[in-house]
């Protein structure tokens, strides 16, 4: 029996009247000796939704999106009728498993505050569609990166090079006509220490973070911080380049350290205190970093040195943005009034920045250095 099939007999049979609802014994009945195969932790929430619930009826709609694996508020609802049967059992006591599932395991206790949550990702994770955004970001920051090294023999401050500046992926303002190049800066680096920095960072947070929550959601968020960095040098930093990927970095990085912080307790990543201790310390000196390489450069240059601004916009986007959609596994962002207030507020931002790129500069009378 299919999955059509099973959802048709319990309408026909179980709801003839179309209520909304159906009988706590029919359906108890159904579940148990149905011959759909289903996921082990979502046969147990299907049990555990009927055995808990104190009405006697099942909501067909929360039925339906439970077994879709639909990302809806329901499946909140579901796993909390539930709760009491479903930590019965702990993922960490899993034995026999293989190095793919004990990985997608630790995965689950490094993302997911609840162990339902942890259990119902662990059952039904599959490796397609696999993590390959910020696999392929990285791979080609670091080709990119290569390319220019060897064009330029320089593997560190490349940004002092004329020709690494006359590159088309850079954000510069006097060639910000150039629409894509509020995208494709973030496959230029400064030097070998900010690729380091940024692909080591993006590999260890933004891969769990991609498997978790899915290519489309993750994608999203690295490419708001991108892009709202670009902008915000554009708006703050007026006269300054920006290379680098670190606007899309430091959005999945503070909004997967702000997740941690407001989870605290549910989270079972090891050494937590520690490693959130280390990630601030190592965001903080890499802003600082840049800073110093904006206003104090080591060496003379022929304009501005790349701005930091980037750094600080990439984290708001991921404190905002980023934390409700990390704080919103297995729901649905369209039904949330938050996600549409915060959707609106990032449009209004992007409407004012394109206005200020088309009228400011020559408003303000702003000297923009000659573009290379």
């Amino acid at each position: 029996m299919d999955r059509s099939s099973l959802f048709q007999l319990i309408q026909e049979q179980l709801d003839p009247d179309n209520t909304g609802f159906i009988a706590v014994e029919n359906f108890t009945s159904l579940v148990e000796h149905h011959e759909l195969q289903l996921d082990p932790s979502k046969l147990d929430m299907l049990l555990a939704l009927v055995q808990s619930n104190e009405e006697g009826q099942v909501c067909y709609q929360e039925l339906i999106e439970l077994m879709s694996s639909k990302r809806s508020s329901s499946f909140r609802r579901a796993i909390a009728n539930g709760r009491r049967t479903l930590q019965r059992e702990i993922l960490l006591d899993e034995t026999g498993l293989g190095l793919y599932k004990r990985f997608v395991r630790y995965v689950a206790y490094e993302i997911l505050p609840c162990e339902t949550d942890r259990r119902w990702y662990f059952h039904q994770n599959r490796l397609c569609p696999p993590p390959v955004f910020i696999a392929i970001v990285t791979i080609v920051q670091i080709i990119v990166f290569m390319c220019y090294g060897i064009m330029l023999n320089k593997w560190v401050l490349q940004t002092y090079q004329p020709d690494f500046m006359k590159s088309p992926l850079v954000y510069h303002p006097g060639h910000r006509a150039q629409v894509w190049r509020f995208f494709s800066y973030m496959f230029m680096h400064v030097g070998l220490e900010q690729l380091g920095f940024n692909a080591l960072l993006q590999l260890m947070i933004g891969v769990p973070l991609e498997m978790v929550h899915g290519i489309l959601r993750i994608s999203l968020l690295y490419m708001a911080g991108v892009l709202a960095g670009s902008l915000t040098v554009s708006i703050t930093d007026m006269r300054a380049p920006v290379v680098g990927g670190s606007g899309g970095v430091y959005a999945l990085c503070s909004a997967h350290l702000a997740n941690v912080v407001m989870n605290w307790a549910g989270m079972r990543c090891p050494y937590k205190l520690l490693r959130m201790i280390l990630a601030l310390v190592c965001m903080s000196s890499e802003v600082g970093r840049a800073v110093w390489l904006r206003f104090s450069p080591p060496l003379p240059s022929s304009g501005p040195q790349p701005s930091f601004m980037a750094h600080l916009s990439g984290a708001v986007v991921g404190i905002s943005m980023g934390l409700l959609i990390l704080r919103s596994y297995e729901e649905s962002l369209q039904k949330q009034c938050s996600w549409w207030v915060i959707i609106f507020s990032f449009i209004t931002f992007l409407l004012f920045a394109i206005f200020w790129n088309i009228f400011a500069y020559e408003l303000l009378g702003v000297q923009i250095p000659p573009p290379p």
